[in-house]
């Protein structure tokens, strides 16, 4: 099997459409370790890759006022057991374009594995950017995930952002995720991961409403159990006239796993309002009671609820 056809098959075991790929229509990008397999470009859309001794530099850009109707399909893995791939990624979305992103990153085979992901973004303004990004970690929890994004959201401009696990190991996941946000601007950031055995989750979301009637939400669902540790750090600043924001942390804890929640809300300008909640516990009584009432085994119940609340 050659090294595209690998990562394709990887691709498609976390949830991805391998001819998204392989379309002319769809800007996509494929790289594997620090090999780039695959891009593509569309009009209004320019993307670059620098290959780098344990990664790739990637820039992708899109031109002020284009509406991408496709989303743009990104693909990152390492197909080996152990390697590093460290990618350093810049996104520019050009004022009143409108993009969507779609990334599946997958380590399936993964023993000893690091992935690290620094990235760049500016959203300028009145354009919208979504991104939503699924991971697949294989069976053995032998993968470090170290996402860090620092992203700026121009005057009017609207950021949306998911991250999701929710097959196999986490292993050990630090996500890290900072958003600007100016006026009439908005950010959502949406974390959602489920680990088991030893794996480690820690999600730190971080947005600062500096801008006038700037709007925020940080929401993050976690489920752990066995051994499993996760700890998510919510923080909201309502930083300017009329800014609004939110903090939404869920985490559901089974056996002897450990969960920790510490939503923090900052206001600095009197007329700004900032709320957070946070749940931890197991799952409700009352959704596991109707499953098992329709002759569901509970431990079946209880992973049915639980990809529910992750979304799958």
């Amino acid at each position: 099997m050659s090294d595209f056809e690998a990562i394709l098959q990887a691709f498609e075991e976390s949830g991805g459409d391998p001819q998204f790929l392989k379309s002319p229509k769809v800007a996509s990008l494929v790289v594997s370790g620090n090999q780039v397999l695959g891009a593509n470009e569309i009009p209004g859309v320019t993307m670059t890759a620098e290959q780098l001794p344990d990664g790739v530099k990637v820039r992708l850009a899109v031109e002020p006022g284009t509406r991408v109707d496709l989303p743009i399909h990104l693909c990152f893995g390492v197909i080996p057991a152990e390697g590093i791939q460290r990618i350093l990624s810049d996104f520019q979305v050009g004022a009143d374009a409108q993009v969507e992103f779609v990334a599946h990153c997958t380590f399936p085979n993964a023993t000893s594995v690091q992935h690290i992901m620094e990235s760049t973004v500016r959203v300028e303004s009145n354009a919208t950017m979504r991104y939503s990004e699924t991971h697949y970690h294989g069976e053995h929890g032998g993968v470090q995930v170290l996402p860090k994004a620092r992203i700026q959201v121009d005057e009017g401009g609207r950021y949306f952002s998911e991250f999701t696990l929710s097959k196999g190991r986490a292993g050990k996941i630090d996500f890290d995720y900072e958003v600007d946000v100016q006026k009439d601007g908005v950010a959502e950031l949406s974390a959602k991961a489920m680990g088991y055995a030893d794996d480690e989750i820690k999600v730190r979301e971080t947005i600062l409403l500096n801008g006038e009637n700037a709007r925020g939400l940080a929401k993050s669902r976690i489920a752990v159990r066995e051994r499993a540790r996760s700890e998510v750090i919510g923080t909201t600043e309502g930083n300017a006239p009329f800014a609004k924001g939110h903090v939404d942390c869920v985490e559901i804890v089974r056996d002897q796993a450990i969960a920790n929640a510490v939503p923090i809300v900052r206001v600095t300008d009197h007329r700004a309002q900032v709320t957070h909640e946070a749940a931890i516990g197991t799952v409700d009584k009352k959704e596991l009671e109707t499953l098992m009432a329709r002759g569901v085994d509970e431990e079946v119940a209880v992973d049915v609820i639980i990809r529910g609340m992750l979304g799958d």
